[in-house]
């Protein structure tokens, strides 16, 4: 069963699309990590950052924080 073609065919696909997922969602992850830090840095408070992202401030630290 494993060896049908389509199967095996799926799997490729769904390990290409995982791969791809978590490059994509690695780069987004920095890119939000720096214009949180970068907003920080030019004065705007955590609440005031969670406030325009609708998360809470404590997890704003945690993103700025790389957690």
């Amino acid at each position: 069963m494993l060896a049908d073609p389509k199967r095996k065919a799926a799997r490729k696909a769904v390990k290409a699309a995982q791969r791809q997922f978590e490059r994509e969602s690695s780069a987004t992850q920095k890119a939000r990590r720096k214009a949180f830090a970068q907003a920080q840095k030019e004065g705007l408070s955590l609440r005031e950052i969670a406030e325009e992202v609708g998360l809470h401030r404590s997890r704003i630290a945690q993103i700025i924080k790389g957690e």
